[in-house]
């Protein structure tokens, strides 16, 4: 990692000394804008000037027209709002391409409509043809589990593998059980859990570990099927305003992603997650570029909180006897950590829990004093629950909080009932992280979550659940400001991938990577924040989006 620090500034500096000469004319100069830049030096402006992909300039109008060539582009935005390019640091980037591919039962808000879109759906498709992603939340028609009975009479001929939209349960139809070779004799798996009913037969619900029982059945995507993802999903995520994604997939989708940047059609920049049990095969001197790099290694401790797999020190309040579970055990979590940390691969873990947040927070402590101190910057994904004790652990130890702010508008329709009032007031704990100094990225978690950092920062912002129950905001004491929320899908998420010598903000030298909005998102009241709308995308300069 050290070695993509050293990279990136590297980048800036070449820039930098590129653009120095003051003949040099901008491409394209953008006037009459409202420019939050990000950059505390110079947080607001007026007109910016751009070189290829480099921003040479940003200020004053008089400043910039000092770059107008004969052949410069001028574009006049009238007054619009401008940001840098958000930068979403946790997406599954196959998983949310082939969501958008496939039956969508995201809002599906009761039995018989979630039974009817995947019956019309299986109408499209040829026998064998498996059905995936899905991403349905059953706490939408009252929390009853979906079972293979309701859809196996629409989908006979084909496999039904679909997950809820935590991504850490799937529903299974009897075709796809008998794929995986399910039955009433079927024994659970170690950290899962094959749900049956009370005769021992299975439901099709399958939990954590026991859903690769048969998501390993699934034919592995053609490299075609790849790319048609990753192109589906990239366009998508542009138009949300998003410059950059983190990819936590572990779909295999990278060899793809460097042909695509090969043949220029890599549109987005791309941060490559691997499994962090696999550190051994990646290599610290891949080649990377402005567009794709890796070398973040992904790794899990607990499953979710709404399908009771998320590790709790205490039992959730409505099951007694149960308090979640860890995916992995702490032994190998912290070998694989520790050796990472080694290679200088930079380390980032899925966390719900309390009792999971505290376990990864005691190996990371262990990994840095065992292996010394060096700016590895440790991520911790997620974050949702919190001991009280633990929210200042982050500052200390130099962890980042990889957090993503739908959830907890989403996930406030229901927690109470799991978790209790108590646990409540440190769950999302955007404003006590931020008040212990931690460090804090935002992220989408799509296609759990809709891939909208607008809908993040309102959520962020607001804690409005999506229901409408909580008009002043679900836990409103770890509400935070609209600049907090912006830097955290900016400036702050460009240093937790050691790229805020050429992202984050926009500065001379830096990628002309900008957003430009319908409204200023400093003066809009909070509650129509989530109604504005990215009315262009610019990566590198180009534009690649525009709104209709």
């Amino acid at each position: 990692m050290i070695k993509q620090l050293f990279f990136s500034l590297g980048i800036a500096i070449f820039i930098c000394s590129c653009i120095s000469n003051e003949t040099a004319k901008a491409d394209l100069i953008i006037t009459n804008a409202n420019i939050w830049t990000g950059d505390l030096d110079a947080l607001k402006a007026e007109a910016m000037a751009i070189k290829a992909d480099t921003l040479l300039a940003v200020g004053s109008l008089e400043k910039i027209l000092k770059f107008k060539g004969k052949v410069t582009e001028v574009q006049d935005v009238q007054g619009k709002f401008i940001t840098p390019g958000f930068i979403d640091a946790h997406v599954h980037l196959l998983m949310g391409g082939n969501s958008l591919l496939s039956v969508q039962l995201r809002d599906a808000d009761s039995k018989q409509e979630f039974i009817d879109r995947i019956a019309s759906f299986t109408k499209s498709l040829s026998p064998g043809q498996w059905i995936v992603e899905g991403n349905w939340d059953h706490t939408l028609w009252g929390g009853e589990l979906p079972n293979k009975d309701w859809i196996d009479e629409f989908t006979g001929n084909n496999p039904v593998a679909i997950y809820r939209m935590d991504g850490h349960m799937i529903l299974a139809n009897s075709a796809a059980l008998k794929i995986a070779g399910i039955d009433k004799y079927s024994p659970d798996v170690e950290n899962g859990e094959i749900v049956k009913n009370l005769d021992g037969t299975p439901t099709g619900i399958l939990k954590s570990e026991a859903m690769y029982l048969v998501l390993n059945k699934i034919p592995i995507l053609t490299k075609a099927e790849k790319e048609k993802a990753i192109s589906t999903a990239q366009d998508y995520l542009i138009s949300q305003g998003v410059t950059t994604i983190h990819d936590v997939d572990s779909l295999g989708g990278y060899e793809v992603l460097d042909k695509m940047n090969s043949e220029k059609k890599l549109k987005i920049r791309v941060y490559s997650a691997n499994p962090l049990k696999y550190w051994e095969s990646i290599s610290t001197s891949d080649k990377n570029s402005k567009w794709l790099k890796r070398g973040l290694m992904k790794g899990f401790v607990d499953g979710s909180l709404g399908s009771h797999t998320a590790a709790f020190k205490e039992p959730y309040s409505d099951k007694p006897n149960d308090k979640g579970l860890f995916i992995v055990n702490e032994d190998s979590l912290y070998n694989w950590v520790s050796s990472a940390d080694n290679k200088n691969l930079q380390v980032t873990v899925h966390a719900i829990g309390d009792k999971a947040n505290h376990t990864l927070l005691n190996i990371f402590d262990s990994v840095i004093k065992k292996n010394g101190k060096k700016d590895r910057r440790f991520r911790l994904e997620h974050a949702q629950h919190l001991a009280l004790e633990d929210i200042k652990r982050f500052s200390e130890l130099g962890i980042i909080a990889s957090m993503q702010p739908y959830h907890a508008i989403d996930d406030g329709r229901w927690a109470e009932e799991l978790i209790g009032s108590e646990r409540m007031k440190t769950t999302y704990a955007f404003k006590s992280l931020l008040n212990a100094n931690t460090t804090l990225v935002f992220g989408s978690d799509w296609p759990v979550a809709p891939a909208s950092p607008i809908y993040g920062i309102y959520a962020a912002v607001t804690r409005r659940t999506i229901d409408g129950k909580n008009p002043k905001g679900w836990v409103p004491d770890q509400k935070i400001n609209v600049v907090e929320a912006l830097n955290a899908y900016t400036k702050d998420a460009a240093y937790s991938s050691f790229d805020e010598g050429i992202k984050g903000t926009l500065e001379p030298g830096k990628l002309a990577d900008f957003v430009i909005l319908s409204d200023d998102l400093m003066k809009v009241e909070p509650v129509k924040i989530k109604d504005v709308k990215v009315l262009e995308t610019y990566i590198g300069g180009e534009k690649v989006f525009k709104e209709n």
